[in-house]
């Protein structure tokens, strides 16, 4: 019999709240413990429309990717602002700070797969990284 795992994205919880975001206008599911992921991460996350949250962050070890599925979003980059349309993809180094948001009115759901797995600790959170 083959081996594989299959998860509904809404049977994982939002974890929103859990990691400091607003829950009325963010939303995150971690589908690496219900899929049993070995090596990566991936995770489901929808900026609401309109939203501005200030805080970004980077990491010590964990490479990402943020795949764009739905919506316009843009991407704070360090210092660089970027545009992004459905269907793109960013890679982000560990130390490169970042955060997305929506652009506009329509929310925006992202993709993000990331590498190595790493724990909380990883994470260095930036706070007022994005404030305009």
């Amino acid at each position: 019999m083959a081996e594989y795992s299959v998860v509904r994205v809404t049977d994982v919880p939002d974890m929103a709240a859990d990691v400091g975001m607003d829950p009325d206008h963010f939303e995150i599911r971690f589908l690496r413990e219900k899929l049993g992921l070995q090596n990566f991460a991936v995770s489901v996350e929808r900026f609401g429309g309109g939203w501005r949250p200030a805080r970004g962050h980077r990491h010590q070890m964990q490479e990402e990717v943020y795949f764009l599925v739905s919506g316009r979003a843009e991407g704070k980059l360090d210092d660089e602002v970027i545009a992004l349309e459905p269907w793109t993809a960013v890679r982000v180094p560990p130390q490169t700070a970042r955060a997305f948001r929506a652009a506009g009115d329509e929310d925006a759901v992202f993709v993000t797969i990331a590498a190595p797995q790493a724990d909380f600790g990883d994470i260095e959170f930036i706070q007022d990284f994005w404030t305009d």
